[in-house]
């Protein structure tokens, strides 16, 4: 699988509120009708708690501007070679962008694709923190 995280900031004018709704009913839906074009097989988004919380994580880490959250994408390894996919994909990228740039500040919302390596898996543990029996 290739994965692609985008942490989002949102644009100034925004409450946080107002940009995880938009992000989760007006922009989730337009991700989902593309899905198939541009061929992804998981996206999740992952919206930050409230902000007390955040500010007690991030004023140990120098204060750094919070995120309003984490959009993960996944896609099998494989490259569209069709050109009519291409062309769809193309189409579809570019109304997915014109979207984000309602609601996310771009420049400041970092993406990058990442691998995964997974150091306590997902069922190593109970959830009273003993070791499942196999």
């Amino acid at each position: 699988m290739i994965k692609l995280l985008f942490c989002l900031r949102r644009l100034p004018h925004l409450s946080r509120e107002e940009f995880q709704s938009y992000w989760r009913d007006r922009h989730a839906p337009l991700v989902a009708s593309h899905a198939k074009a541009l061929a992804i097989r998981r996206y999740v988004q992952r919206h930050t708690m409230g902000e007390p919380t955040y500010a007690a994580m991030s004023k140990p880490r120098g204060g750094i501007a919070p995120w309003d959250g984490v959009a993960e994408l996944w896609w099998e390894r494989r490259q569209l070679t069709d050109p009519a996919a291409l062309d769809a994909a193309r189409r579809a990228s570019r109304e997915l962008l014109e979207d984000e740039a309602r609601f996310i500040d771009l420049p400041n919302s970092p993406v990058f694709f990442v691998d995964d390596f997974e150091v306590i898996p997902l069922d190593a543990a109970a959830p009273d923190g003993t070791a499942h029996q196999a």
